[in-house]
């Protein structure tokens, strides 16, 4: 219940106890001096009166004052509606839009004054974290190249014996592997910053998802995983060819890495609602309910217990969500365990199309 609605029903309940009360007691007033008098046509006279003009008065003046005091209420909790509504569209990306003041120097213009002071705090501390995660992925990338050079070069020269060189090939193997997360990071981070900018063109959807369709049957081959195209329709969207390559190789990646051997994976595009959709579906642990919520956070590797022998960064559905954010699409995950976990992701198709 909202508070103008409970404080309308206080209001309204205290206003009609107050006029029974001043009605009962001006009702045993003119009893007591009827009685006294001896006169009963005189009470009955007395009696119609009142009720009279409690029906004619009483009654009226209740309905003026609850609709009275629904109005003072509403109008006197609308800043508060108004600052409700601007803190409701405050998230990471616009902290540092301040909530509109009205310099009143009321408790009202004190508690909004009080939300942009903690906002502009919480920005602050966001741009210091992003700034020291670009940073920091900055720094990281150059000693990464030099180990990984001194590494390759020192395979090619020297002479190892096998263990060494296997044991060579996998420091390489786990500097690529630390390189991307760095890069991951870097992306995600000057998104965060608005610092990435995309080429927007049209694109065929349909090709990119030959492209990746290809892609993934390679991929698959190792694990024995079967790789099905069930539908793809012609269609073209607006967006950057780049980006959206990325997309769909990590969500064929992951579908193909959290599954089980001789799996399946099944694509497919098709317009649906004026819509581009594409879907992608595999047989691998899936999610646990409780946890599907949180697999586009950064880092999230869903079941430890499943993923821990799964080479990845835990970042690459959070790349996902911002490419499909920035193309003003949606994106949804729903997954049973041990049976079926489906990805759609849904793109607005292009005006030409």
């Amino acid at each position: 219940m909202k508070i103008r609605t409970r404080l309308t029903l206080w209001y309204a309940t205290i206003l009609i106890v107050s006029l029974t009360v001043i009605g009962v007691e001006t009702y045993q007033e003119m009893a007591e001096q009827m009685e006294d008098s001896h006169r009963h046509h005189v009470w009955e006279h007395a009696l119609d009166e009142t009720s009279e003009i409690i029906f004619s008065v009483g009654l009226p003046a209740i309905c003026l004052g609850v609709l009275g005091g629904w109005w003072i209420t509403r109008r006197a909790l609308a800043p508060v509606t108004a600052l409700t509504e601007a803190v409701e569209r405050i998230h990471d990306h616009n902290l540092h839009e301040e909530l509109p003041r009205n310099h009143s120097g009321d408790e009202l213009d004190r508690l909004t004054e009080v939300f942009n002071a903690m906002t502009a705090r919480l920005d602050g501390s966001f741009q210091r974290i992003r700034e020291f995660t670009l940073h920091a992925s900055h720094e990281l990338k150059t000693p990464l190249t030099v180990i990984r050079g001194e590494l390759e070069t020192a395979l090619r020269e020297e002479n190892f014996t096998p263990v060494q060189k296997e044991r060579l090939l996998s420091q390489i193997d786990e500097i690529e592997r630390l390189a991307k997360i760095v890069d991951a990071l870097t992306l995600l981070t000057k998104a965060d910053a608005g610092q990435v900018k995309l080429n927007f063109e049209t694109v065929r959807l349909d090709e990119l998802m030959g492209e990746s369709f290809a892609d993934a049957k390679i991929l698959a081959q190792p694990q024995n995983i079967q790789v099905h195209q069930a539908a793809c329709e012609t269609l073209t969207i607006s967006g950057d060819r780049h980006r959206l390559r990325q997309l769909l190789l990590n969500l064929t990646d992951n579908a193909i890495k959290y599954n089980q051997p001789g799996g399946r994976v099944t694509v497919s595009l098709k317009r649906a609602d004026g819509f581009a959709e594409f879907k992608i579906e595999n047989t691998g642990p899936g999610v646990a309910p409780e946890l599907q919520a949180r697999v586009f956070e950064r880092f999230f590797r869903g079941d430890s217990s499943h993923s821990s022998a799964v080479e990845g960064s835990g970042l690459g559905l959070s790349i996902v969500q911002w490419i499909v954010n920035a193309h003003k699409g949606t994106i949804q995950f729903v997954s049973e365990p041990n049976k079926l976990t489906i990805v759609t992701v849904r793109f607005p198709i292009a005006q030409s199309t």
